[in-house]
């Protein structure tokens, strides 16, 4: 059965186009993704993600088990309360069960922030590990989550004059803070700066109005990807899955290797995977000419070796198609990019795409 998030009947008044997504009927656009794109890049933008699952775990080994867990370490927040990281959790072979982020609350309290398609999996697979360290896991479903995103975001939320709101003021980048029911954080997932707001449900409709009020444009799914693709930030399902590993997914940089002494799930797997040489990487492709790269497509390198476009689509910033794709390890400049019969040029570049509203 499709969930509904606290603001459905809000988003239906403003005509959004609803979707099924991970379960959730979710807004794709309020009538135009590319307006809803460009306000997040020179203003501010608010997203609905109530969908995304928010995971407590409170015990005093959580930080034990999330070193067991996650190939990022978290033993890297243990002096400052909000700090949060971004990791991978990954099964035996290496390959990510799930991307998320985490916050260091207390010693004896951390948060997980899941993706919505993921989130029965990433419950039961850390339950299935939770009861050998005596932590305790506590799902916040009574809880919503709007993100409000773009260089002006953070002034928006503050001009609300919410107490409680006014708790992102003195956070820095990758931090959060609580107060109450009441969690803000300045992670992102589009490029900008801004702020994911966790709260009661019953208290979401107000927060949402008042940002609109305030000329802060409503963003749906639609802009939300053209965003993150820009932005060169993966998606859980297209450009990250169970059968690759961060190493040949452009996350490396997510892994943790020091100490040797610490022992995580998958950390077998990637050093065998190191020892054997890499053979994939995530890069980024810019077609040069018309047409729109889609998730799938077959890319051919001039060595005639072959890759796959793993998220794709048309770039509003750039004005022109961009995609992520899995490709061989190697130094290439240029492929080729097989659409609707053809094969049309692209160009081979790292990522990002855009960085504070700028292409690269």
């Amino acid at each position: 059965m499709t969930q509904r998030t606290p603001l459905y009947n809000a988003h239906v008044a403003l005509g959004a186009r609803m979707v099924d997504f991970a379960g959730w009927e979710m807004p794709l656009h309020y009538g135009s993704q590319i307006e809803e794109h460009h306000a997040v890049r020179g203003g501010a933008g608010v997203f609905d993600i109530s969908h995304m699952g928010v995971i407590d775990l409170h015990g005093n080994r959580s930080r034990d088990l999330l070193r067991y867990l996650l190939a990022n370490d978290v033993a890297r927040l243990d002096t400052t309360p909000g700090r949060a990281l971004y990791s991978c959790m990954l099964n035996e072979r290496g390959g990510v069960v799930d991307d998320l982020i985490v916050s260091y609350m207390s010693p004896i309290w951390y948060r997980l922030v899941v993706n919505a398609a993921t989130f029965d999996k990433d419950f039961n697979w850390i339950s299935r590990h939770a009861s050998s360290f005596a932590v305790d896991l506590e799902s916040q479903e009574d809880l919503a989550m709007i993100a409000v995103q773009g260089p002006q975001a953070r002034q928006q939320v503050h001009q609300l004059g919410n107490a409680y709101l006014t708790l992102g003021q003195s956070l820095g980048k990758f931090y959060a803070a609580t107060k109450g029911d009441v969690f803000i954080s300045r992670t992102g997932y589009t490029g900008e700066d801004g702020y994911e707001i966790i709260l009661p449900a019953d208290d979401l409709e107000s927060i949402w109005q008042q940002l609109l009020d305030n000329g802060v444009k409503p963003c749906g799914l639609g802009a939300r990807d053209t965003l993150r693709l820009e932005a060169g930030m993966s998606l859980y399902g297209q450009d990250i899955d169970d059968n690759h590993t961060p190493l040949e997914s452009g996350l490396a940089w997510t892994v943790a290797l020091q100490p040797a002494s610490r022992q995580f799930i998958g950390r077998s797997a990637l050093q065998q995977q190191l020892d054997a040489g890499l053979k994939w990487q995530l890069a980024g492709l810019r077609l040069e000419g018309r047409g729109v790269m889609r998730s799938g497509l077959q890319v051919t390198l001039p060595d005639q070796q072959q890759g796959v476009i793993t998220s794709g689509g048309f770039s509003p910033t750039r004005q022109q198609s961009i995609a992520m794709a899995r490709l061989p390890l190697g130094d290439y400049q240029t492929a080729m990019v097989t659409l609707r019969q053809q094969q049309l040029p692209a160009t081979v570049m790292k990522l990002p795409f855009v960085r504070h509203g700028q292409p690269l």
